[in-house]
């Protein structure tokens, strides 16, 4: 018999992976992308946040750290600084899960979009610090503002496609903590 604690947690660390695999793949596919086009939202990062804010223990360290670290190889970005941005974000939002589990969506939308902000800072910064070129800024804030955009979406998507809810007040989690 599976434990049904145990099968949740796995299934959603496996549905994590999976999409992240899938929107890797996508990225991959050479469509599009003609020069001068508008850049598109960073779902990944938006799907990294919405399980951070619903279910924290469902995203462990290794896996977050792993599956970026992949993205920015595959996707030819500079090894690590995304992913380490990502990985403190995801962070952040864990330590304070208990204050955001309280929160209604529009404050979490807040929070969500000055963490996508502070990143985008942080990336640029990150770029100009090592003197290596870099998207001009007006196609970086139109980035950062249609992954604010596509982050409700995310979550409607996670929510009733992938069954991924906040946590009640009395549930526990694997170990048997309360949440």
């Amino acid at each position: 018999m599976i434990d049904p604690v145990a099968f949740e947690l796995w299934r959603g660390r496996l549905g994590f992976a999976a999409i992240i695999t899938t929107l890797i793949f996508i990225a991959l596919l050479p469509m599009g992308g003609d020069a001068g086009s508008l850049p598109g939202p960073d779902l990944m990062t938006c799907f990294v946040f919405v399980w951070m804010m619903r279910r924290p223990d469902y995203l462990p360290l290794w896996l977050l750290a792993g599956a970026m670290l992949i993205a920015d190889i595959l996707l030819m970005r500079p090894f690590g600084l995304w992913a380490a941005l990502v990985v403190l974000a995801g962070e952040i939002l864990r330590a304070r899960a208990v204050l955001m589990r309280e929160l209604n969506f529009f404050m979490e939308w807040a929070v969500v979009s000055g963490l996508m902000l502070a990143m985008m800072v942080a990336y640029r910064f990150g770029f100009a610090l090592t003197l290596l070129p870099q998207v001009n800024l007006g196609a970086a804030l139109v980035q950062w503002l249609w992954s604010v955009i596509a982050y409700p979406g995310v979550v409607l998507f996670t929510g009733y496609v992938l069954a991924l809810r906040k946590p009640s007040l009395g549930q526990v989690d694997f170990y048997g903590r309360r949440f």
